[in-house]
């Protein structure tokens, strides 16, 4: 029979530290994984990454002030393709914008996929036909939606394309009002308040670099015509959350992402978290505490996002860390397992397969230094094994399930 193991981590040691940003060692091994910003980061071309919230501001506000919307009936549209271009397809929009007449609109890749989509046709399809005949199945198509109406996003420029055909209740939040959200907490994003693009992680020393240079291979800022995404820390002020069991400090930073597309690419959200570290690939490093909150473009997204996502990005900037320290105190002071046995129940009573159960308390031992028996022990058991996890939908059920031990002692 085993006896509890009281070789914790001294939990007043857990503070606010100061670096004088200057680099200082993590533990990646601890906490999760995120490679959401990663997979953002190796995505984009150059014209799509910015080096400041300033710059994203403009880019994003000069694509809302160049568009319009007008509500219309789908059947109203007329989908025309001149004979002597095979490629070219246009639409004759209804002009109930301002009193205007009629416009031409050239409907780009997104936008002529949207309206395939609530003709029921195949877009797919369609985009390896012929203009003409492309335009006369999809002019069918919706020539058949008599009753159903569309939000119609048109730039006011030269070419008029039609960026987007949404839903008539499509509520619109514009990315540039997300980022205005943002440069409330976070100026101009790199280092004029605490809030900055992320620096970089070094392998060779466990150390990471706050200040490393903000460049088109290392920013966390993009947008295009169809989306918006940032990312940004504060990682010159750290928090010491515990002793690791080589006896150096344990920690962690804070983090969020946002992302939104005002033409119906995606919802709006926001995730907030801690984390140990940023690589240069901009994969996410020993996350703690994720929470996220997604808005649906809805008719009331617009009210939603101004009365709940962006006080509570400004509540997550100005909150203190008392919060975050207690939390993990907790964790590691609630003892839930006395010995191997009870271990194993802890694990199984959450739906842990024998094997899966072997892999997190090998895991605690080797990560830890000693057996698990508090929540926090299990929480990174479960986090180390998700790490190693190569299917993502695996990974993330885990990481849920390491969360919600962790919300129960909260």
């Amino acid at each position: 029979m085993d006896t509890p193991n009281e070789s914790v981590i001294d939990l007043s040691q857990a503070r606010s530290v100061d670096t004088n940003g200057e680099a200082f060692k993590v533990s990646v091994g601890q906490g999760g994984f995120d490679s959401t910003v990663s997979s953002q980061w190796f995505s984009r071309p150059d014209d799509q990454k910015f080096l400041d919230l300033n710059s994203l501001y403009d880019y994003t506000k000069g694509h809302a002030d160049n568009s319009f919307h007008s509500v219309i009936n789908v059947s109203d549209i007329r989908v025309e393709a001149p004979t002597d271009n095979p490629d070219d397809l246009r639409l004759q929009i209804p002009g109930k914008h301002s009193g205007s007449s009629d416009i031409e609109a050239i409907p780009n890749h997104w936008s002529f996929g949207q309206l395939a989509t609530l003709g029921k046709a195949p877009a797919g399809y369609l985009r390896k036909l012929p203009a003409q005949i492309a335009g006369i199945n999809l002019q069918y198509s919706l020539a058949n939606l008599r009753e159903e109406s569309v939000k119609a996003y048109v730039t006011r420029d030269g070419d008029n394309e039609l960026r987007a055909a949404t839903g008539a209740g499509y509520g619109r939040v514009h990315d540039y009002e997300v980022v205005r959200a943002v440069q409330k907490i976070a100026g101009n994003g790199i280092g004029d308040t605490n809030w900055k693009v992320p620096g970089v992680l070094n392998w060779q020393d466990g150390t990471y670099d706050p200040n490393a240079p903000i460049t088109r291979e290392s920013t966390t800022l993009f947008a295009s015509d169809r989306d918006l995404f940032l990312f940004l820390v504060d990682d010159k002020h750290p928090i010491e959350i515990g002793k690791l069991p080589n006896g150096e400090p344990d920690l962690i930073f804070r983090g969020f992402y946002v992302w939104n597309s005002e033409v119906g690419n995606r919802s709006l959200g926001i995730a907030t978290f801690y984390l140990r570290g940023v690589c240069q690939n901009r994969c996410i490093w020993g996350v703690e505490g994720y929470t996220q909150t997604t808005i649906r473009h809805s008719s009331g997204a617009p009210a939603r996002f101004a009365q709940e996502a962006a006080p509570a990005l400004a509540q997550f900037s100005n909150q203190s860390t008392n919060a975050l320290i207690e939390g993990v105190k907790a964790a590691k002071s609630a003892k839930v397992a006395h010995n191997d046995d009870s271990a194993d129940e802890f694990l199984k009573g959450r739906g842990f397969s024998k094997a899966k159960s072997k892999q997190v308390i090998e895991s605690v031992i080797k990560e830890e230094g000693h057996k698990p028996r508090s929540v926090w022990d299990f929480v990174q058991g479960i986090t180390a094994v998700a790490r190693e996890e190569g299917h993502q939908d695996a990974r993330i059920n885990l990481e849920r399930a390491a969360g919600k031990l962790l919300d129960k002692v909260a």
